[in-house]
């Protein structure tokens, strides 16, 4: 969508090179009947740069490229009502341009959720400090199997992570009989003695993107989606949410970031030769999880009885699950390509998010 649109805005901004021909006498244009002075003619090729400077900075200025845009068309109606008979439907081009600079002021200025995430991730970055490297001695408190797991992901050697962004794509639903729907996300985790998650979302409800973002700062969760940037169709924070999201930032770090299982705010248990029990605390929230292991030394699947779903219109303790598969190599890691996260509702289990990731970076100095 977004490379469709910056075509349409080199070819409007091209498109005005036509009335600053005529107006500095460079061509002939009898399509052209009005009159066009040199300053008007000014007015036409200054259109056409901002129209095309919107359009790069689509990607190289996505925070402010609408309000370049919306100049442009500023600059575009002034050359086009002197030249209205000839050059009306130039006005239509630029409705589209402007519904555009909207949509990318409320999905991408200064106060969307965009620019929340980025802000909040900027300013922890800024933050982080050296991590020494994950030695054998660090695993021998754990259990076997999830021993075996580290080194079978090759934490070992490795530098500790403090933080770690992914990247995914995948679909998502509410409900077992609700429509499904396309997504792509950006998560940033920084991991230490209080551990934080932003996970900014965006995709597709009917045909209408929504933007969304899950943040778990300071102890606390929130989480806000809108649709086109302006209607807000989900929130929610609370003890709830908190408790829910301690629940998927320990999935993060076991699934994502092994490394991190070394910390001493988890407590393990070991079941059997495949199954461990895990007590995670981040900020004097405390939730337990259940990881399974194969005969490879993967996990294949976490539980947690700790996070709450809407049942009947009230929120229950029901299973929370993540089923993982298809391993591969993340940089100098190997690990889970592919999941889901399913919940074991009264009629049945269900998965309500099937993912992938499509790349993981530990310890980033910047996005």
């Amino acid at each position: 969508m977004a490379l469709a649109f910056g075509v349409f805005l080199v070819i409007h901004g091209l498109i005005h090179l036509l009335g600053a021909a005529k107006g500095f006498g460079l061509a002939e244009l009898p399509q052209l009947t009005q009159p066009i002075t040199p300053f008007r003619g000014g007015l036409w090729i200054a259109a056409a740069l901002l129209f095309i400077a919107a359009a790069v900075a689509l990607w190289i200025w996505p925070r402010w490229w609408w309000a370049l845009a919306a100049v442009a068309v500023a600059i575009s109606m002034a050359a086009i009502i002197p030249s209205w008979a000839d050059a009306r439907f130039g006005a239509i081009g630029n409705l589209i341009v402007l519904a555009g600079a909207v949509i990318g002021f409320l999905v991408q200025g200064p106060s969307s959720l965009r620019a929340i995430f980025e802000a909040e991730v900027d300013r922890r970055l800024a933050d982080a400090r050296p991590v020494r490297l994950v030695q054998e001695s660090d695993l021998a408190p754990l259990p076997a199997a999830v021993q075996r797991y580290l080194r079978v992901a090759g934490v070992v050697g490795r530098p500790r992570v403090s933080s770690f962004r992914a990247r995914m794509h995948g679909r998502i639903r509410s409900g077992p009989d609700a429509r499904w729907m396309p997504f792509t996300a950006e998560q940033y985790n920084f991991v230490g003695r209080e551990s934080a998650r932003l996970f900014y979302i965006t995709g597709r409800m009917l045909g209408i993107p929504f933007h969304g973002l899950h943040d778990y700062l300071g102890g606390s969760a929130a989480m806000r989606i809108k649709v086109g940037g302006l209607v807000t169709v989900a929130e929610g924070a609370g003890p709830e949410m908190t408790r829910a999201e301690t629940v998927t930032l320990f999935n993060d770090m076991c699934v994502m970031a092994p490394a991190t299982l070394i910390d001493p705010s988890i407590t393990w248990r070991e079941l059997d030769g495949r199954t461990v029990r895990a007590s995670f605390t981040n900020a004097g929230h405390t939730i337990g999880a259940e990881l399974q292991f194969n005969d490879a030394g993967e996990l294949v699947n976490f539980w947690s009885d700790d996070r709450l779903a809407a049942v009947d219109g009230e929120m229950k303790s029901i299973r929370w699950s993540t089923p993982l598969r298809d391993y591969r190599t993340f940089g100098q890691l190997r690990l889970a390509a592919r999941g889901e996260g399913r919940w074991l509702a009264p009629e049945g289990e269900y998965a309500y998010i099937e993912l992938e990731i499509d790349d993981i970076a530990y310890n980033p100095a910047s996005r």
